[in-house]
């Protein structure tokens, strides 16, 4: 029973069988979550961080118990990784400045961080591949998306700032 629940946590209720890039599904699905839980449901960014730090911590020891014995430390169908790194430009957005934001324009945000995520988290720029290639662990499998999560805040700083100077 607590195998199971397990792995429906690690694999984001199963999302993670999905044959052909799982871990884009994870993304996808992150981003329609956290849309819903900020613009559908306006629940509190105080509510949404307690949720994501919960996941964050748990994720640690739900991940070692699913790969335990596995010859692979990061198998695809693990995807609760994804959730988190997703989650952390998106978060940062709907929190920044204090101000509301539109729907439309979440939309488009959303959008940007997932295209942005999936390439940082693909494409594997230092810090990112150092994680993935030096932890075969848990650690390993969540800190590599974490970090290409803060890459897409990084490159949406960067663009702003830039941005700045010619508009």
């Amino acid at each position: 029973m607590i195998k199971t629940i397990n792995t429906l946590f690690v694999t984001m209720f199963g999302l993670g069988k999905i044959p052909k890039i799982p871990g884009t599904f994870g993304s996808f699905a992150t981003v329609i979550i956290l849309y819903f839980f900020f613009h559908i449901f306006n629940l509190s960014s105080t509510f949404i961080l307690t949720l994501l730090v919960l996941i964050f911590v748990l994720s640690f020891s739900a991940v070692a118990n699913h790969i335990k014995g596995n010859e692979n430390k990061d198998p695809k169908e693990v995807i609760i990784d994804e959730f988190i790194g997703q989650s952390i430009p998106i978060y940062l957005y709907e929190v920044s400045h204090g101000t509301e934001k539109s729907p439309n324009e979440a939309l488009i945000f959303y959008g940007v961080c997932f295209v942005l995520f999936r390439f940082f988290d693909i494409a594997k720029p230092f810090p990112v591949n150092f994680f993935d290639k030096n932890f075969k662990n848990s650690f390993g499998v969540i800190m590599d998306d974490v970090c290409a999560g803060f890459y897409v805040v990084l490159s949406l700083i960067c663009f702003m700032v830039l941005s700045s100077y010619f508009i």
